[in-house]
């Protein structure tokens, strides 16, 4: 696959205080466009029509934007600090109980490697991707190795730091406030003392947690866990207080990356796409240190499935209608219900949506009592744990535009139509899936509508199949088993050339250094 660079501007989201805040020079200004078969098939616009261009279209959609009203406003700028200064003044009113570690060692079997996998539940990609690490460790490995998944910010860290997850749905939810925290924490200079202050203060806690845990290797998979840990394991390895091991940074934002997550220390950096590779030499880190191997998903979406027909028919769904998945995450959001309403009134009893609500309860009981008088067949549901199923039993895919989600749609052979993003690290998802032409870009639920019309039932059929042979080629569904191979030789094997190991030698007696 390779990759081109276009001067399109990749602002999704119109950029906030542009002369105050910082902008990368070269991971922002150009959007990534990536090419099956060589530089030449990556156009803005290809055969199928599709114009990769997200601003001045035909149709004129614009992304949706909030604006807090004065007393949100209020509050969301103490939040937003909270993120860049630690919630100092805000947290001490309302703080989540510490899961201090006990000085005694995680219960293991004898012999069994121990991998920490370092997260903060900050969205729900971050831990869907450790979850499919461990999946992956387990089937391939049985018991060989235990795997720990841990909210390192919010268990391991004191008052006021162990708050700022709390803030981040608040964040997104008003991009103002979202763009303003996320650009300023952009620069190397900004960024590194602001978490080797938040290293010192929480050293004596990460410590703890680090004894009692024990790992073999540490793994992280959020963008705040790489400066932070390895401070503490350099600290404890030149001090003799630390075994050497082995930092495995695994990317779980597709395109668009924060600064914060590259570190020219961590042993290796796993990366899903060759744009963030890019990035990841942007930020001083070596080839030796970046592997290419795709966003780990769960080892399910690997396995073969039943014919589709079957699929539609296990699942309670029409064996023959085109289907449409409507999903808006995990609660349930956007504009789902005029979503469904629209396509109704467009494409009528022509096709059936399958519309997964999440935790929003209140959606899913709006949508199981309604009767379309179209005709059309609307199955609502709640939080699912066999997505995989649904994908593979439609025919394109409404979402927003979350890298797992993408990434999973690319495996299953979805034609995917995005209807909105998070701010900043999900811009450049957006012309990735445009430009690689698996799907298009549209905000308003009415011209979603027609557009589904166009792909299911009109002159864009053939043109849907050409979509769903491209996802299917971009799609990466042995990735998690490749990261899982080369963490587990990175467990077993201390590596002396990158990453924090190296430090050991720099201690003499030190558990587990080698002469030099």
């Amino acid at each position: 696959m390779v990759f081109q660079t276009s001067f399109e501007e990749v602002g999704v989201l119109p950029p906030i205080l542009p002369v105050i805040l910082p902008r990368r020079p070269s991971s922002y200004n150009f959007r990534p466009v990536a090419s099956l078969d060589g530089p030449g098939d990556a156009s803005s616009k290809g055969s199928n029509g599709f114009s990769s261009k997200i601003f001045g279209s035909s149709s004129g959609n614009k992304p949706n934007m909030s604006f807090p009203s004065a007393r949100k406003f209020a509050f969301g700028m103490t939040m937003g600090a909270s993120t860049l200064f630690g919630n100092a003044g805000f947290a001490h009113a309302k703080g989540p109980g510490k899961k201090e570690p006990n000085n005694v060692r995680a219960p293991s079997k004898p012999g069994q490697k121990r991998i920490l996998i370092a997260m903060s539940n900050t969205g729900g990609g971050h831990r869907a991707s450790a979850e499919a690490i461990k999946q992956a460790f387990q089937e391939k490995y049985g018991d060989k190795y235990e795997i720990y998944i841990v909210d390192m910010w919010k268990e391991h860290t004191p008052a006021p730091w162990n708050s700022f997850p709390d803030s981040y749905s608040f964040l997104v939810k008003h991009s103002v406030l979202w763009r303003l925290s996320y650009e300023s924490l952009q620069p190397s200079f900004l960024h590194r003392p602001y978490l080797w202050a938040f290293a010192k203060s929480s050293e004596k806690m990460l410590n703890k947690a680090l004894d009692f845990y024990d790992p073999d290797l540490l793994v992280s998979v959020h963008p705040l866990m790489q400066h932070v840990h390895l401070h503490c394991l350099k600290e404890r390895m030149l001090k003799g207080k630390q075994k050497a091991i082995n930092f495995a940074t695994v990317v779980t934002d597709f395109t668009t990356c924060h600064n914060t997550w590259f570190h020219e220390e961590i042993t290796r950096c796993f990366v899903p796409t060759e744009f963030c590779a890019d990035l990841a030499r942007q930020n001083g880190l070596q080839d030796g240190q970046i592997i290419l191997h795709g966003l780990p998903i769960r080892p399910v979406f690997s396995k073969p499935l039943p014919s589709q027909p079957a699929l539609r028919s296990k699942l309670g769904m029409a064996p023959k209608t085109p289907a449409v998945l409507l999903v808006g995450g995990g609660e349930g959001m956007g504009a789902l219900e005029q979503t469904v309403d629209d396509l109704a009134l467009t494409c009528r009893h022509g096709i059936q949506v399958v519309v997964i609500c999440g935790r929003n309860q209140a959606l899913l009981d709006t949508l199981s009592a309604k009767n379309y008088p179209s005709g059309m067949k609307v199955h609502a549901r709640g939080f699912v744990d066999n997505i995989h199923e649904y994908m593979a039993a439609s025919d394109a895919i409404i979402t927003k535009a979350g890298p797992g989600t993408i990434a999973e749609a690319l495996i299953s052979g979805l034609p995917i139509l995005l209807n909105g993003n998070v701010p900043c690290q999900e811009e450049g998802n957006i012309p990735y899936v445009v430009d690689n032409h698996c799907g298009q870009f549209e905000t308003n639920p009415e011209k979603i509508a027609l557009i589904m019309q166009k792909w299911l039932l009109g002159e864009q059929k053939a043109e849907l199949k050409e979509m769903a042979a491209r996802a299917k080629a971009l799609g990466k569904p042995q990735g998690v088993y490749q990261i899982v191979k080369d963490l587990a030789d990175l467990c077993d094997n201390p590596d002396y050339e990158y990453g924090p190991a190296k430090y050991t030698l720099q201690a003499p007696g030190a558990a587990g250094a080698v002469p030099a």
